[in-house]
Order: C-alpha cells, then sequence, then structure tokens
C-alpha cells in the first residue's frame, strides 16, 4: 500500500489495554485489533505511542510490568509495527492541527503523524469516532459503534 491507504496507527490505550486485565472486555478486544492489525501488515504506531505506552505499564497501571518485559513489549511492537518518528515537521503539523482543529497537543501529534504518513485510520478511546480531519479518521475500537469489518479486521 504505498499511499498508506487502509494503514491502521494503534493509539497508545490501544496497546495499554491489552496488557492491562482490569478491564477483560477491552484487553480482549485489545488484543484483537493488535493481532489482526499486525496480521494484516497495517499496524502503525508513532515512537510517541512507543514512549507513553512504557511510562504508562511501569509506572502507572495497578499491576505493573517489569522494565525487562515492558522493554520486550516494544521491542516486539517497534519489530511488527510501521513506527513514525516524531521528527519537527510532526511536531509543526501538531501545532497547526491544535490551531485549526482544536485538537489536544499530543491527540494532535498522533494525528499529524499519521496524516504526514498518508495513514488512514487512528484507532483510539480519546476522540470521536468517526471524525475525519484531514484525511485520518479516529475509529473508537472500544465503542459500540465500531465495526471491525469497515477497516477489514474481521478474523
Amino acid at each position: 500500500m504505498s499511499n498508506g491507504s487502509g494503514r491502521l496507527l494503534l493509539d497508545t490505550n490501544v496497546l495499554v489495554y491489552a496488557h492491562d486485565p482490569r478491564n477483560r472486555r477491552k484487553q480482549e478486544l485489545a488484543l484483537t485489533v493488535l493481532d489482526r492489525a499486525i496480521a494484516t501488515e497495517r499496524a502503525t504506531v508513532s515512537a510517541q505511542n512507543l514512549s507513553e505506552f512504557f511510562v504508562v505499564v511501569t509506572q502507572r497501571l495497578p499491576e505493573r510490568l517489569e522494565v525487562r518485559a515492558a522493554l520486550r513489549q516494544v521491542e516486539h511492537f517497534a519489530a511488527s509495527c510501521r513506527v513514525l518518528e516524531v521528527t519537527a515537521l510532526v511536531v509543526l503539523e501538531a501545532c497547526r492541527g491544535v490551531q485549526v482543529h482544536g485538537l489536544s497537543f499530543w491527540d494532535a501529534q498522533i494525528w499529524a503523524a499519521a496524516r504526514l504518513d498518508q495513514t488512514t485510520y487512528v484507532l483510539t478511546e480519546d476522540a470521536e469516532h468517526g471524525r475525519s480531519v484531514e484525511g485520518v479518521t479516529f475509529l473508537d475500537p472500544f465503542g459500540p459503534r465500531f465495526d471491525a469489518r469497515a477497516v477489514d479486521l474481521r478474523a
């Protein structure tokens, strides 16, 4: 997919829920989304997501991962997913996303990385499901309106 069409940027909450047993439903959904996105070679993450994941699972979860285990997961994501760098251009585009579209900065930085990469979808619970901003559509994989068939993630 040279134009990025169909790629899925998996936000930090998807990565974290896959490792957080407190909400079994969200954990199962996150694992399914991760597995299908990786299996179809459409999984994308930003370097920001990898950093946030490491901090959350080692410092903020009640059942924290050991640093070594968290590092292994980050290595797995880095090897299994397309990783988008956070460059000066991404930061500048994020600032524009805040100004023009009213996004919070960290969400804007994820959006900017996806937009500049021509990634079609951002899977996150942190944005309005179905909202499209300059060619990037936000989908909540944990919400009632999420349809895995719409992004070809069905088993």
